[in-house]
C-alpha cells in the first residue's frame, strides 16, 4: 500500500527538508508553567532589537537529540547578521543551557552581546545569570509563539537538515557541529544582500573597532 501511495503522489515527499509524507502535530518540548525567575517579556524589548539595526541581539534555543538520551545542541543566532553559534550539550537542562551560553558569549566583546531572546523551556531558567555575569539583557517570548524567534527557528531547521530528528547526538562531535555552523555562516543570504553572515558580523565588529 505504501509503495502504491508513493507512486500516486510521485514520491515528492522525499524532496522535503524533513522527508515527511504528511503533516504531523508538533510536540516539541513542553512549556513549563512554573515561573521563570526574573522573567522579562519580549514585549519589553527595545524597538532597536525588533528593527535589527544594532549588532549584539540574539535569539537562542535548543535542538533536542533522541529523547531517550536527552542531549542536544544549544544555538544562538545574532539577529542583524544571522551569525550562528552552537554548542553541544550533554542534557537539555538549565545548567547545561547556561554553560553553553557562557561559552558562546564570553568570547564576544560586550557590545556584540547585548541581549538574547529565549523561549520558556526548562533549559532557560538560569537566564538571569547572563545579566549578572555578562551584563546581557534577556527576554522571553510568549508561550507557544516560536514565530517571535523566527530567525533562530529557521536556523535550527537548517541545522536539522544535517542532523535529522532521531539522530543520535552521542555520535556527533563538537567538531562536526562546528563544520555545519561554518557552512551556514559562510553561505550568502538574499536577506543580507548576498553577503554571508560572517561577512556582515565581522563588518559590524570592524565598525565598532574603528570608531574607538
Amino acid at each position: 500500500m505504501k509503495e502504491q501511495k508513493d507512486e500516486q503522489d510521485g514520491g515528492l515527499w522525499e524532496y522535503l527538508a524533513r522527508k515527511q509524507t504528511k503533516r504531523k502535530k508538533q510536540q516539541g518540548r513542553g512549556v513549563h508553567k512554573s515561573h521563570i525567575p526574573h522573567r522579562v517579556s519580549i514585549h519589553a524589548r527595545p524597538e532597536a532589537v525588533e528593527k535589527r539595526n544594532e549588532l549584539g541581539h540574539f535569539e537562542g534555543d535548543s535542538i533536542e537529540g533522541r529523547r531517550s538520551v536527552g542531549d542536544g545542541f544549544h544555538t544562538e543566532v545574532e539577529r542583524l547578521s544571522r551569525m550562528t553559534f552552537a554548542i553541544k550539550v550533554g542534557k537539555i537542562s538549565s545548567e547545561e543551557g547556561i554553560r553553553a551560553q557562557k561559552e558562546i558569549f564570553t568570547l564576544l566583546p560586550e557590545y556584540a552581546r547585548l541581549s538574547t531572546t529565549l523561549d520558556n523551556g526548562k533549559e532557560n531558567h538560569l537566564h538571569y545569570k547572563l545579566r549578572e555575569e555578562l551584563n546581557m539583557n534577556t527576554y522571553m517570548a510568549d508561550p507557544y509563539s516560536s514565530w517571535q524567534r523566527g530567525t533562530n527557528e529557521n536556523t535550527n531547521g537548517l541545522i536539522r537538515r544535517y542532523f535529522p530528528k532521531k539522530t543520535d547526538f552521542t555520535d556527533v562531535s563538537q567538531e562536526e557541529l562546528d563544520e555545519v555552523v561554518w557552512e551556514l555562516n559562510n553561505r550568502p543570504r538574499k536577506v543580507l544582500g548576498y553577503y554571508t553572515p560572517l561577512e556582515v558580523f565581522t563588518r559590524e565588529i570592524a565598525k565598532r573597532s574603528d570608531s574607538r
